[in-house]
């Protein structure tokens, strides 16, 4: 099976032996110097239900794919089956970048998904369970800048009332639509989720390649909390080893409490199949003296022992009840984690980390 190549208008051709009635051509709607491309995706399904994630809520993504590059995102394998999909493929074709590569410069944008959400969205479906934008890849991402499609799904959502909207992002883009935000805050239970693993811009610069810097989303936490909005810090993956110092830790919540957030919650680093493929050889790269560590601690599960997470729930713990974070806030706001705080395993050799 052939590659795919760019046809002189400007779309995708199909490889060879592709099946014409499931395929659809992927428009190439920019590209930048550095050689990323953005992709016109028509969206066949906008919501994903708790059912078919796994997760305790509905969620939304605007795109697929995200130029930040972040090394332990687990989303990369949704890149290759959206494009496998759309382009009638069922897999074993050659590629022209390799599947983590593809993910980062080839982003998928769903041109139509604000037009599809306000014909089809249902709040009796959602009943109590939130919806939650970004769960995937980022909603601010700097793709947005351009196609504004995060905003478009809010201004949808100024239609409905009575649901509750999450949004979760690294980028302080998300301040630009503070008006919005702040009208839906009227109509919707919102919380916006600042996420940020560390302070420490030359760490967080080796293991997210092109996200905003750390003080950025500071001073983008600040800015909605003065708004009204509320948000808090969701601070993920906490990656074992490299941030989950308490000293660390105890900064970022410093930081957190003084920009006005109302919670701080964190979850350790999960390795599932496509993150561990990006992952693990970076951080042999870059924290060699780790490799050996996280082979045995996750040779044998996607996340951490019930024994390292026991002791990183102890810690955060602690470190919130210090920095006057509320119980109750902290509690509210757990539903939204994507792990759903699970342990692996209790019976896994167990090798912690703190």
């Amino acid at each position: 099976m052939g590659q795919v190549r760019v046809s002189e208008r400007g779309q995708l051709s199909l490889p060879v032996g592709a099946s014409a009635g499931r395929s659809r051509e992927l428009t190439v709607l920019d590209e930048r110097e550095r050689g990323t491309q953005f992709l016109s995706l028509g969206a066949r399904s906008v919501l994903n239900s708790p059912t078919s994630t796994g997760m305790g809520f509905w969620s939304i993504n605007p795109y697929v794919g995200c130029e930040f590059g972040c090394t332990y995102c687990y989303a990369r394998d949704t890149h290759r089956y959206a494009t496998e999909r759309a382009e009638g493929r069922t897999g074993g074709g050659a590629e022209p970048l390799p599947s983590w590569l593809a993910f980062e410069k080839r982003i998928l944008v769903k041109t139509d998904i604000a037009e599809r959400l306000a014909r089809t969205l249902d709040p009796s479906k959602l009943g109590d369970d939130a919806l939650v934008i970004g769960t995937a890849t980022d909603p601010y991402q700097p793709a947005e800048r351009r196609y504004r499609l995060t905003r478009s799904i809010l201004e949808v959502l100024t239609r409905f009332r009575g649901l509750r909207i999450e949004i979760i992002s690294k980028s302080p883009l998300v301040t630009r639509d503070i008006d919005l935000l702040q009208a839906l805050g009227v109509r919707h239970e919102v919380t916006v989720n600042v996420s940020l693993a560390t302070l420490d811009s030359r760490l967080a610069r080796r293991l997210e390649l092109r996200s905003p810097v750390p003080s950025a989303r500071i001073r983008a936490l600040g800015r909605l909390s003065a708004a009204g909005v509320y948000a808090g810090l969701l601070v993920a993956p906490i990656v074992p080893g490299v941030t989950d110092d308490r000293e660390g830790l105890s900064r970022l919540m410093a930081a957190a409490k003084e920009a006005g957030a109302r919670y701080v919650v964190g979850s350790a680093l999960r390795l599932g199949p496509a993150a561990r493929h990006r992952f693990l050889p970076h951080l042999a790269s870059e924290f060699p003296e780790m490799a050996d560590r996280y082979r045995l601690h996750y040779g044998s599960r996607e996340g951490v022992s019930r024994e390292y997470q026991e002791a990183l729930t102890r810690r955060l713990r602690r470190l919130q009840r210090e920095h006057g974070f509320q119980p109750e806030e902290e509690r509210r706001r757990r539903r939204l984690d994507p792990e759903g705080g699970r342990a692996s395993d209790a019976r896994a050799p167990q090798h912690a980390l703190l």
